[in-house]
């Protein structure tokens, strides 16, 4: 089972320092990653629609609709945090996300969404990689002050990205056969890439 403690200390151990045993810890290395774990994190999350952090919501119209352009403003769910909307519904429903709020002209409105989710052991394995590796990256010149060092570890971190993004992409059935009764057909490039 995994803890925000044990993934700072795989950050910690990329740079090639010591354990911490709490966040709140009064040691330089405990400071810094009480300081950077949230802010790195919530990056990590918004930087992939990782499936582990996939969460679905309708939310009702708010009772003040926006100035103009759109008929109904929807204000984003809070449990969990949406940390970055990713499609609606309704493929052809259009919408902007402009602070808190989803414009649409649809109400309901049923999107699917990343979610800011604080239980680690709700977290992929290739999720917790990519997030050490950045927080390595982000807090390595604060406690080892290396430029290069600091350079490498956010090339594992992109490294460790891409492979948790071909693995999550692999996971479920692709968006271009989920709508191919609406569609009618099914893309080349799928056809192609089945060949091989």
């Amino acid at each position: 089972m995994a803890s925000d403690v044990d993934i700072c200390n795989s950050a910690l151990n990329m740079l090639g320092a010591s354990n911490i045993v709490s966040l709140t810890e009064d040691s330089r290395a405990g400071r810094v990653c009480n300081q950077r774990y949230t802010f790195v994190r919530d990056a990590v999350m918004r930087a992939h629609p990782w499936n582990c952090l996939v969460q679905r919501a309708s939310v009702a119209a708010d009772a003040t609709a926006p100035a103009f352009e759109f008929d109904y403003a929807h204000t984003l769910p809070t449990n969990p945090y949406c940390l970055r909307v990713l499609r609606p519904q309704d493929p052809d429903t259009v919408f902007r996300v402009e602070g808190r709020k989803i414009l649409s002209n649809t109400t309901p409105f049923k999107f699917i969404y990343i979610a800011r989710i604080t239980d680690p052991n709700e977290y992929d394995q290739l999720f917790i990689e990519s997030l050490a590796a950045r927080l390595a990256a982000d807090i390595s010149y604060a406690l080892v002050n290396s430029n290069a060092l600091t350079q490498s570890l956010f090339a594992l971190y992109e490294s460790k990205l891409s492979e948790a993004r071909f693995v999550d992409a692999t996971e479920g059935t692709p968006d271009n056969l989920v709508n191919i009764d609406r569609a009618q057909y099914v893309e080349s490039d799928l056809l192609i890439s089945s060949r091989f």
